[in-house]
């Protein structure tokens, strides 16, 4: 099933519902039929307390949920989730260290991570610098190199994986270069991260290294890069990263962890004012943002 936190119905409340979307397409408010159900955390929690699954829940709660308007949910999305730590992973593909080689001084600190057992692992953002569904993504004002970088996003709740989303990885790419203890400036600063548009389940993914991802980047109107990839080109599994991330690390109740990338503009691109950037990921859904200086 998707998940979807969607703005809650009514006159001067400023709350959110979760609606679940079946295999069908049917939508349901779930907060509608448990106002214990008000989030995706909360059907997480749930499932955990249960012993079941996410979906296994939701299927219960079905029958005493109101509909909705399945062609309003893309529409209506807030961030799926809001996660009380995001983070990401680096070259954990073939083009991403590639990528950083090209923009950094010291290709070999990369070209070590690429070939190591160990991945890089580092915090992205937290929940007041994500963002969701067509809000506006961050460019540094002090950087003159600044890219999107699409991503799986897994979604885990105490550290296990409960379902999988949409990310972007927006990044300076000439303050990382420049010198790679620079990664958090590069890497952390107000809208630096999306995510969305709904949260799917685990169980509903299936194996999330077989999943086409694409990227398109619109600029006034027009498009001005697009390309696209596989999650089977990954050199690092999601096991393995989430192993690592849980390691001597204690992990908030929702999180969520960017699996990196391979779809980078070239070197020539940065984002600007106002383009429209694209994700779209196989068996999630598309994830629209447009880019603003901050």
């Amino acid at each position: 099933m998707r998940y979807y936190r969607v703005p809650e119905t009514g006159e001067g409340t400023a709350r959110a519902s979760l609606i679940a979307v079946d295999d069908g397409g049917a939508a349901y408010d779930l907060t509608s039929a448990s106002a214990d159900l008000g989030s995706f955390s909360d059907l997480a929690r749930a499932a955990n307390a249960a012993g079941r699954s996410v979906d296994n829940i939701a299927h219960d709660r079905l029958p005493d949920a109101d509909r909705y308007e399945s062609d309003a949910v893309e529409n209506d999305a807030l961030r799926p989730v809001v996660p009380d730590e995001v983070w990401a992973a680096g070259v954990t593909y073939s083009i991403s260290e590639e990528a950083r080689e090209a923009e950094s001084g010291k290709p070999e600190v990369y070209i070590d991570v690429y070939d190591s057992g160990r991945p890089e692992l580092f915090l992205k953002a937290t929940a007041s610098r994500t963002v969701g569904p067509r809000d506006a993504v961050g460019i540094r004002g002090d950087s003159d190199w600044d890219v999107p970088e699409p991503e799986l996003a897994i979604v885990l709740h105490r550290g296990e994986v409960v379902g999988y989303t949409v990310g972007n990885d927006v990044s300076s790419r000439d303050i990382e270069g420049e010198n790679p203890l620079y990664l958090p400036q590069a890497k952390v600063y107000d809208r630096c991260c999306s995510i969305g548009p709904c949260v799917v389940s685990a169980e509903s993914v299936g194996d999330p290294h077989d999943l086409s991802m694409s990227l398109a980047i619109e600029r006034n109107g027009v498009t001005v890069f697009e390309d696209s990839t596989s999650t089977a080109e990954m050199a690092t599994t999601c096991e393995t990263l989430v192993d690592y991330l849980r390691r001597h690390n204690r992990l908030p109740e929702t999180g969520v962890l960017l699996t990196g990338t391979a779809l980078v503009p070239p070197e020539d691109f940065t984002l600007r004012e106002g383009d429209r950037v694209s994700i779209d990921i196989e068996g999630i859904g598309e994830l629209i943002n447009t880019a603003t200086v901050v």
